[in-house]
């Protein structure tokens, strides 16, 4: 059963949120983009359910354009530090449930989240964590944090561990790493998989703090 689609509104639409913001649209959401250019609203208006001209620090303008009624929406530019502040606090007036916002420095962050801002997001480290991971490990194809301590990692299933049933490695209990599912090719196998053997280059779903991961693939 699929996702409903829900509805987001993406303000300011330079690299990191235009790709947000397509992303969402190729889910099958509807999403409305927002900046203060008209040029570049108006570059997105063919990929994107709406492309609004709006300046975001205007929560009047916010509540017209009826922003209030997104599911969610992100603030995605940070360098303009005012801009990014007051857009983060309108959203919150005008309603919507749930705001994520991107933040430029430790300061930014700290202000956000007094503006009860529900995700604060530094791109550049989480990208640079992820690149690091996967440039250390050769085998570790993506890596996802969720939050809370816990890590997801794609590991690429070398020659050593074919044949091996996940569930059975005592190799992953020692380092309390939890298979979760298994992909071969473009199929996902699903949990059910972790019970039978691996084949070369299948992708091992797996779930673990990120020391005890990386202690993992450090033994392959």
């Amino acid at each position: 059963m699929g996702h409903r689609p829900q509805t987001f509104a993406v303000i300011g639409l330079g690299t990191f949120g235009s790709i947000i913001a397509t992303e969402l649209m190729r889910f099958g959401n509807h999403v409305i983009g927002v900046d203060i250019d008209r040029k570049i609203a108006s570059d997105h208006a063919e990929d994107l359910s709406q492309s609004l001209i709006l300046d975001s620090k205007d929560e009047a303008a916010l509540r017209e354009a009826g922003i209030g009624d997104c599911d969610a929406a992100i603030v995605a530019m940070a360098s303009d530090l005012e801009a990014s502040i007051l857009t983060a606090m309108n959203l919150k007036l005008v309603g919507v449930p749930k705001v994520w916002a991107k933040a430029l420095n430790r300061t930014h962050h700290r202000i956000l989240a007094k503006l009860g801002v529900d995700r604060v997001i530094h791109a550049e480290e989480e990208i640079g964590r992820s690149i690091a991971q996967i440039l250390h490990n050769p085998y570790i194809r993506d890596y996802a944090a969720l939050g809370n301590g816990f890590h997801v990692v794609n590991f690429t299933v070398p020659e050593s561990l074919e044949g091996r049933r996940p569930r059975d490695m005592d190799v992953l209990a020692r380092f309390e790493v939890r298979p979760i599912g298994v992909m071969r090719g473009t199929d996902w196998l699903g949990a059910s998989e972790c019970d039978a053997p691996l084949q070369v280059d299948d992708r091992l779903i797996l779930l673990g703090t990120r020391a005890n991961l990386r202690a993992f693939a450090e033994t392959i």
